[in-house]
């Protein structure tokens, strides 16, 4: 074989190799920032849904402790975001609403409370007044392990 045609073919071959390496290396960053993308706006949809479920529950919460009079409305809007909570969240963050619906429907059947009451309660620790906190702490436990490992429910839910 001619030297001629194993310097053209060597020059090819190297051509074509360093052009698949060049394609493959574009296609698995846009790959890359496509997932990254994608995991950033889980994360937001769900930072979004429980900032609203946070501010819904606790505002009849508070109704609850002062009436006896549900805005039926307002429950019904809970109970829609922890409906789209079992298509985003964790089974976890699941529970700890629908226990926060279950409390604050219970509220509405026990004695109104004053002000006064409200005090000795929160002087006695409070643990009673804070509904939430169970919540909160789940959801900022599954923000904060999707943030750090790129995880999506999509693709991997938590194990616990």
């Amino acid at each position: 074989m001619d030297v001629a045609y194993i310097s053209a073919l060597s020059a090819l071959a190297g051509s074509v190799i360093g052009g698949l390496t060049t394609g493959v290396t574009t296609w698995m960053s846009q790959r890359s920032q496509a997932k990254a993308a994608l995991v950033a706006h889980d994360i937001a949809q769900r930072e979004a849904l429980y900032k609203e479920f946070i501010a819904s529950a606790s505002k009849i919460y508070g109704q609850a402790i002062v009436s006896s009079q549900p805005g039926i409305q307002d429950i019904v809007s809970l109970y829609a975001m922890i409906s789209t909570m079992r298509v985003f969240s964790s089974p976890r963050i699941v529970e700890c609403a629908d226990r926060i619906m279950n409390r604050t429907i219970d509220t509405f059947f026990e004695p109104n409370k004053t002000i006064r009451d409200l005090r000795a309660i929160i002087k006695k620790g409070g643990e009673d007044i804070d509904p939430l906190k169970e919540f909160s702490n789940a959801a900022r436990e599954e923000l904060r392990l999707a943030t750090h490992s790129r995880w999506t429910l999509s693709t991997q839910p938590i194990q616990r």
